[in-house]
């Protein structure tokens, strides 16, 4: 097995999955929940280049060359936070595992656990508001792109919400050890408006793109 210590970007699909399956602690679900967003990302960029300079979509062409480059650079941000989760969780647990015998030490324990675990929740948290960004832009897209690909569009949408959910999951594990009332709270609600609001766009989605047909392109 490639060393699971390696980026995302570097290893095999095989390697990642084999390292995910081991009794390593990382990577884990947060790794696996942006790895998730970027197939999803993949997909919507698949279908923007299987619709751009071509006839029939020429009319939505603006809205095509904006996505491409969003979805590509989603993509790239998905990776880099699969990795960034893991060193951020490895973070946590080197905390967790700092001598606690004295006084001292032990609030020296404290102190690097609750930045640890705030940084472990800060992961998580991004890509849940990166999930968001990109299932509006896979609404907007949703007829008004190749009609033989639609379908990779609905894998994409619901490949996002269920990734923002399953990072959801892990910033609310983080916040207790964070032991701040005034953030943990703060996070939750925007935690809560972003998948009500991921939720709704992502059932308009499906909606649209099982309805069929071509949208008019989207008013300046």
């Amino acid at each position: 097995m490639e060393d699971p210590t390696r980026t995302v970007s570097e290893t095999t699909v095989a390697a990642y999955t084999e390292a995910l399956a081991s009794e390593r602690p990382t990577p884990g679900g947060g790794s696996a929940t942006a790895v998730a967003a970027t197939l999803a990302t993949s997909l919507t960029a698949m279908v923007v280049r299987l619709s751009l300079d071509r006839p029939k979509y020429e009319q939505h062409a603006e809205l095509l060359a904006e996505a491409l480059a969003a979805s590509d650079a989603a993509r790239h941000h998905f990776l880099r936070l699969a990795e960034d989760d893991t060193v951020a969780y490895d973070g946590y647990r080197e905390a967790r595992a700092l001598p606690h015998d004295s006084d001292q030490e032990q609030s020296t324990r404290a102190a690097a656990t609750r930045a640890a675990a705030r940084a472990a929740a800060s992961v998580p948290l991004t890509v849940v508001q990166e999930c968001h960004r990109q299932v509006d832009l896979i609404e907007r897209l949703a007829g008004r792109t190749n009609a033989f690909v639609a379908s990779d569009l609905d894998v994409a949408v619901l490949l996002l919400e269920g990734a923002a959910r399953g990072a959801a999951a892990n910033v609310m594990v983080n916040l207790p050890a964070i032991e701040d009332e005034g953030f943990a709270d703060s996070v939750i609600a925007e935690l809560d408006q972003r998948l009500r609001q991921i939720q709704s766009a992502t059932a308009r989605t499906r909606e649209r793109i099982g309805r069929g047909g071509q949208r008019r392109p989207e008013r300046g």
